[in-house]
């Protein structure tokens, strides 16, 4: 089976980390693939020596020049499987396989890993029916296709998965003597990009009531993005310098979550969440909103608490609970590692996305 991947982001998320465990995944099994990604991001730098790549990223969505490029490259390839990972990819392969004269066109697969819904414009209409399969990262995700009108045999739920071996082998890192923490401070963490979805303004409303309770706990925020100068300002305003740091983008964010003690997904919306994976792999226990997939991955009492999305108070309530429960900790610690172990793994991602391939590869697309 050969693929084809597209990403076309030039930073590093948990969408690209995907591609590239699901395109080193496949070629550990033998399969043949090829990586088309933005000339100058991040997913191309990591990507290992001896991969095939395409260094190709769109201007917007309508760039007519890169889809004829990869146009190009589809014919001399023939790839049995196209899949484009993010939404600026999907436009430049449905635009692609248009201009193709060939009289069999391969299938193209669509990566969903956010749970919103499709835009109603034109082109995002348009690109999304050329869909002959959306992978789905959560049930959740799912069942927003299907009410935007997306046939139930055109998605399929594929659950994120992550590579444990490397979680294991990643050292803890010295958090307390690198971030200039208190000796002995329980660390509650959080890793996510400084956007607005991904809510850290409620955590950090969320930690001025735990500090009041646990005047020792630190949060540590690790990411960037645009909303840095807003919380930066929020923190200032509730008096938090000393209790909650932004860490920024951090390349050893294994390791640090290994120094947390808890760790918090604040998302208002999230499809899935795979730094909630890491942190069950590194077995921490969970606090998180019931927002998108969320539920699908934390079970709540179980390997962490959940709460509604933009309740700071709920927030709190549950951090607290778990800073003054060392047992409770451990025991949602270890059983957030064997859910992780059991049914998120990297090989039973790929085995997954591998069916869907054979699957859509026997009904290619023919030109009539």
């Amino acid at each position: 089976m050969f693929s084809l991947h597209i990403d076309t982001a030039r930073t590093w998320r948990g969408g690209q980390n995907q591609v590239l465990v699901t395109v080193l995944g496949l070629r550990s099994l033998g399969h043949r693939t090829m990586l088309v990604a933005h000339p100058n991001g991040e997913l191309l730098a990591r990507a290992s020596e001896g991969m095939e790549l395409l260094p190709l990223a769109p201007v917007n969505e309508m760039d007519l020049s890169a889809a004829w490029r990869l146009s190009r490259a589809l014919k001399q390839l023939r790839p049995d499987v196209v899949h484009a990972h993010d939404p600026h990819g999907v436009a430049m392969a449905a635009l692609a396989l248009s201009m193709s004269t060939e009289p069999v066109k391969p299938p193209l697969v669509a990566s969903r890993r956010v749970d919103f819904r499709i835009r109603g414009n034109s082109l995002s209409r348009w690109k999304y029916r050329q869909v002959d399969c959306f992978v789905c990262a959560s049930e959740a995700i799912r069942q927003l296709l299907l009410s935007d009108g997306v046939e139930p045999e055109r998605a399929v739920t594929v659950h994120e998965g992550i590579d444990l071996a490397r979680v294991a082998s990643a050292v803890p890192a010295k958090a307390h003597e690198e971030l200039w923490l208190p000796h002995g401070a329980p660390i509650v963490g959080n890793v996510a990009a400084l956007v607005p979805h991904k809510g850290q303004k409620h955590l950090i409303e969320a930690a001025a009531l735990v500090v009041r309770q646990v005047p020792d706990a630190r949060f540590v925020i690790a990411g960037e993005g645009e909303l840095r100068p807003a919380l930066e300002q929020q923190i200032k305003h509730l008096g938090l310098e000393k209790h909650v740091l932004l860490a920024g983008f951090r390349p050893d964010v294994l390791s640090l979550q290994k120094a947390f003690d808890i760790f918090v997904m604040s998302s208002v919306t999230e499809g899935l969440g795979t730094s909630i994976l890491d942190a069950m792999a590194c077995g921490r226990p969970v606090v998180a909103t019931t927002a998108g997939g969320i539920p699908e991955v934390v079970r709540d009492g179980a390997t962490g608490i959940l709460v509604p999305p933009r309740d700071p108070d709920a927030m709190a309530a549950a951090i607290v609970k778990l800073l003054k429960d060392d047992a409770l900790r451990r025991r949602m610690g270890a059983e957030g590692l064997s859910l992780a172990k059991a049914r998120f793994s990297a090989e039973r991602m790929v085995q997954e996305t591998l069916q869907l391939y054979q699957r859509v590869a026997l009904h290619p697309h023919v030109a009539t």
